[in-house]
């Protein structure tokens, strides 16, 4: 699973994988714009269902811009995820700068109405070196 996914985190029962991959069909470097797609699996290795409710993402440019992303589930969705479950979805980012970082949380309900923040691991934006 580590080739897949790369980053990691673990918080409590729920794990978080990445991983990314650089868009170049997408990007236009001569225009600042560069563009990655990350695939999110996240796991249930708990023993009660989760809701994923809520994210909260901080996203990172090569010069050191920050923009703060929050909304409602992921994807259009609020999946719940049984025990011994996982849900994947893939989305993507722009920056304009070639380089950045990405990290999170995602915001859960267990089943008993408590609720938690669940890491997801920052994460490298990289484009590839152009050759000339």
């Amino acid at each position: 699973m580590k080739e897949l996914f790369p980053h990691s985190a673990t918080t409590g029962e729920i794990t978080v994988r990445v991983s990314v991959s650089f868009l170049a069909e997408q990007s236009e470097p001569a225009k600042g714009r560069w563009f990655w797609a990350y695939h999110i699996r996240i796991e249930n290795g708990g023993g009660r269902p989760v809701k994923l409710v809520s994210r909260e993402w901080i996203i990172s440019d090569g010069r050191g811009g920050r923009n703060e992303v929050r909304g409602e589930g992921v994807v259009g969705e609020q999946p719940v995820l049984e025990p011994g479950g996982s849900f994947d979805y893939v989305s993507g980012c722009p920056l304009g700068t070639p380089t950045g970082w990405m990290e999170g949380r995602y915001f859960m309900v267990g089943a008993d109405g408590s609720r938690f923040a669940v890491d997801i691991p920052r994460f490298p934006l990289i484009a590839p070196a152009v050759a000339s």
